[in-house]
């Protein structure tokens, strides 16, 4: 559902046309540019259409539940298991569960059908699995569910504490199922959650869900989960590494997060190469690195309704390096260290709309080598550098945005060189060229400009509002638009025509 306008005082102030113009200082631009009117209709959108959302349920979870054949609970070495040679690959690794569990490393497998955390209670010790207090158990092994299996944690369980001093972790090559539950890395030591220490360096238990397989949170709370390890950052859907998946050849991994808490996990979600994942109606709260973070060729996602905020070292929200034709809609991301939502990577055909963005450290909405991507509709407000940010991206379209008393620029464009950084350049290639589409939306109360692009390919704007500027000298466009902006101005605001700006191509050298 698309948010309700917001009501901000600095809107009432004048329309560009009733404060003087200032001409910004020329820059140089590898092209001259020319200024003329553009065909309204070729412009036109209509709104985006949005995914279904109301088929992602807790009733709907539930009703995924394998119920029809009983699991079994066994105990295995860790070693030769396909669904942990991420974690025992390598002497560093091995030694880690070797010095936790005092001995050779073992873990708990569910197989052949479903399993609950009672079943497993009836099955084990409680050196390994224990009951502590009614519906409250203590794992002290990791604890594998097989493919074909399934395990379910639901109400019954009030909470699945993971030993950090044993080295704990879910793993799902299978299905897994978490509702009206809790699930916290646990500090035995402490009596509670394995809160962050050590900047990330210290194992923190996590829950990974593998290629092939499936997993479904609802109306749970996760806690303290991941630490500063391959696939061990929180919780994470990932398909097997590149030799794994050769050997294993799984299907893209899955699944829905929906109506929960994700709480001081390193990242609050991770994904790599995962398909058609739903992230709905969570709240991502003080997450250490990221709070929702698909990566490396991930698809069909939809990250929705979702309230995330108070993120300690980077963004709230990025799709990273090839996340493409997902849905990043109706979500608040405030309060984070950088960025609200980030578009990186060469990550294209996503939609980006109505969502509110706030009081971010950094720039609201930025996105990075990413051509072909379409903002609609959202609000961004007083983030501490730019509303929306766009960097070596073509074909980027903003309809109907609202970027309003960010401390810099409201939509700021450009290019870089990144040919000089520790970038790969053959894993992600950039061009430094940009180019866009503003039509409607508002561009209030900035701190140095509504707009400022810098050597475009093209930019088209049209019913663009451009209201309260807080310098004296008034609206005060700025790049390429400055230089052109009485030009800009007239035919925008005063004949009310699409403008375009486009480089004028120099004429050919003849002997």
């Amino acid at each position: 559902m698309q948010p309700n306008g917001l009501a901000l005082p600095l809107l009432l102030g004048a329309l560009c046309l009733t404060v003087p113009l200032a001409q910004a200082n020329p820059t140089q631009h590898q092209f001259d540019y020319r200024v003329r009117s553009a065909p309204a209709d070729e412009l036109h959108m209509e709104a985006p259409t949005l995914p279904d959302l109301s088929g992602y349920t807790k009733e709907a979870v539930l009703a995924k539940i394998p119920r029809e054949k009983r699991g079994q609970v066994v105990v295995r070495r860790m070693l030769r298991q396909d669904a942990l040679k991420d974690f025992t690959g390598g002497n560093e690794r091995l030694r880690e569960w070797i010095k936790r569990q005092q001995g050779m490393p073992q873990a708990i497998f569910i197989e052949g059908g479903l399993v609950t955390a009672q079943d497993i209670a009836k099955a084990l010790p409680d050196s390994q699995f224990a009951e502590q207090e009614p519906g409250v158990y203590l794992a002290r092994l990791p604890i594998v569910v097989a493919e074909g299996a399934a395990l379910h944690v639901g109400k019954e369980t009030r909470e699945l504490r993971l030993s950090q001093e044993r080295g704990s972790f879910l793993v799902n090559d299978g299905l897994m199922f978490l509702t009206d539950t809790r699930v916290t890395a646990w500090r035995e030591a402490d009596n509670g959650p394995a809160s962050m220490r050590d900047n990330g360096k210290e194992f923190r238990p996590f829950l990974v869900s593998w290629g092939g397989s499936e997993l479904y949170i609802a109306s749970s709370v996760l806690t303290s989960l991941g630490y500063d390890n391959s696939k061990s950052y929180g919780v994470s859907i990932t398909q097997y590494t590149p030799n794994m998946h050769e050997r294993l050849q799984r299907e893209e991994p899955t699944g829905w997060l929906i109506d929960s808490e994700f709480v001081d996990h390193w990242y609050g979600f991770y994904c790599y190469e995962a398909q058609n994942v739903v992230i709905k109606g969570n709240t991502y709260r003080d997450n250490i690195v990221y709070g929702i973070d698909p990566h490396d060729r991930s698809h069909g996602l939809i990250i929705a309704e979702n309230k995330v905020f108070g993120t300690k070292k980077k963004h709230g929200i990025i799709i990273s390096r090839e996340v493409n034709d997902s849905w990043i809609i109706n979500n608040e991301s405030y309060d984070n260290k950088l960025s609200g939502v980030v578009i990186d990577r060469n990550s294209e055909r996503n939609l980006i709309a109505y969502n509110r963005v706030h009081g971010n450290h950094s720039d609201g909405i930025t996105l990075y080598e990413s051509g072909d991507n379409l903002l609609w509709g959202n609000q961004v407000l007083r983030n501490q550098r730019h509303g929306i940010r766009i960097r070596n991206s073509e074909n980027i379209r903003l309809y109907d945005n609202l970027s309003a008393m960010n401390q810099l620029t409201g939509v700021y464009g450009h290019i870089k060189d990144l040919s000089d950084t520790d970038r790969d350049l053959q894993l992600d290639p950039f061009d430094t060229k940009i180019s866009m589409i503003i039509v409607g939306g508002t561009l209030a109360g900035n701190g140095s400009s509504p707009i400022n692009i810098d050597s475009p390919l093209s930019v088209e704007l049209y019913r663009v509002k451009m209201l309260a500027p807080r310098k004296s000298s008034g609206i005060q466009l700025a790049g390429i638009l400055g230089e052109k902006q009485d030009e800009i101005l007239d035919l925008m605001v005063r004949q009310r025509l699409p403008v375009l700006i486009d480089p004028i191509e120099p004429e050919p050298m003849t002997n």
